[in-house]
C-alpha cells in the first residue's frame, strides 16, 4: 500500500515548539510531509527539535521570536516564506502558567500581565500575521490555537489567571473562524486537558505520582499522550477537517464530559 502524508509540499509553522505539546506537534508535522518552522523565545530547544525533526527525513527551520510583540510573529511568517514558499498551516501553541495555585486576590499582577500577553495577545498577534499570508494565497491556509480544558470548559482552584486567557483564546478562535472563512483561511482550536508534559505536574510531583493521581481523577484514568493531542491538531490542520470551521476539540480524557 502506497503511504500518502497529508502534508507533503506544506509549510508549517508551530510556536512553542522548543518542548512538550508544540515539539510534538511539529515532528508530527514533518512526518507527514511538512517542512515546518518551529518558534520559541530559546534558540537551544528549539535546535533540538530541528534536529529531531532531520533525523526523522523532514524538513525544519528554528526561529526564536517574542510571540507578544507585533514583530515576532511577522518575523515568522516571513521566514516561513522566504525559506519555504509560502505558510500553510499554523499552530499557535506558545503559552505560559504564571502563579500556579495563587488565589486571585494573591495572583501577581506581573503573572496576570504575562499570562495575558503570550496566552492571549500572543495568539492575536499570531492570527494576523498568519492571515495576512494565508489570505494571500490561492489556497488559504489552515490555522489551530492551543486553548485549554481550562478555561471555557473546566476552572480549576488557583488558575483563575491562565483560564482567563485561555477562554480567550477559546473566543477568539471562533471569532476569527467567522471572519476569515471566506478568505480561504479555516480556523480552529484544540482545547488538551492534563498531558504528559512539564505542565501537568504538580509542585513536586514525580510522573509515577501524577499517574496515580489521574488514576483516581481522570475518567479515562491517564494524561494524555502528546503524541494524542498532536493526531488531533493534524487532524484540524487536514484537509480531513475541511469542513470544521470554529471548533474547539476538546482533548481531556473524559474530564468536562
Amino acid at each position: 500500500m502506497m503511504m500518502t502524508y497529508r502534508f507533503s509540499g506544506r509549510t508549517a509553522l508551530v510556536t512553542g515548539a522548543g518542548s512538550g505539546i508544540g515539539r510534538g506537534v511539529a515532528l508530527a508535522l514533518a512526518r507527514e510531509g511538512a517542512q515546518v518552522v518551529v518558534a520559541g523565545r530559546r534558540r537551544e530547544p528549539l535546535d533540538e527539535t530541528v534536529a529531531l525533526i532531520e533525523q526523522a527525513g523532514g524538513k525544519g527551520l528554528a526561529v526564536t521570536a517574542d510571540v507578544s510583540r507585533a514583530e515576532g510573529p511577522r518575523a515568522l511568517v516571513t521566514a516561513a516564506v522566504d525559506r519555504f514558499g509560502s505558510l500553510d498551516v499554523a499552530v499557535n501553541n506558545a503559552g505560559v502558567l504564571k502563579g500556579g495555585g495563587q488565589a486571585v486576590g494573591d495572583l501577581a499582577e506581573e503573572d496576570w500581565r504575562r499570562m495575558l500577553d503570550i496566552n492571549v495577545t500572543g495568539v492575536f498577534l499570531a492570527l494576523q500575521a498568519e492571515i495576512a499570508q494565508m489570505r494571500s494565497q490561492p489556497d488559504g491556509g489552515a490555522i489551530v490555537n492551543v486553548a485549554s480544558r481550562i478555561g471555557v470548559h473546566s476552572r480549576l482552584r488557583g488558575t483563575a489567571g491562565y483560564a482567563a486567557g485561555k477562554a480567550a483564546v477559546s473566543i477568539l478562535t471562533r471569532g476569527a473562524a467567522l471572519d476569515h472563512i471566506a478568505d480561504g483561511v479555516r480556523i480552529n482550536a484544540v482545547s488538551p486537558g492534563p498531558t504528559a508534559t512539564d505542565m501537568s505536574l504538580k509542585p513536586g510531583e514525580t510522573e509515577a505520582g501524577r499517574a496515580a493521581r489521574m488514576r483516581a481523577e481522570a475518567p479515562l484514568g491517564r494524561v494524555s499522550t502528546v503524541e494524542e493531542v498532536a493526531a488531533a491538531v493534524l487532524y484540524l490542520a487536514s484537509d480531513d477537517a475541511a469542513s470544521v470551521v470554529g471548533a474547539d476539540l476538546v482533548i481531556d480524557g473524559g474530564a468536562t464530559a
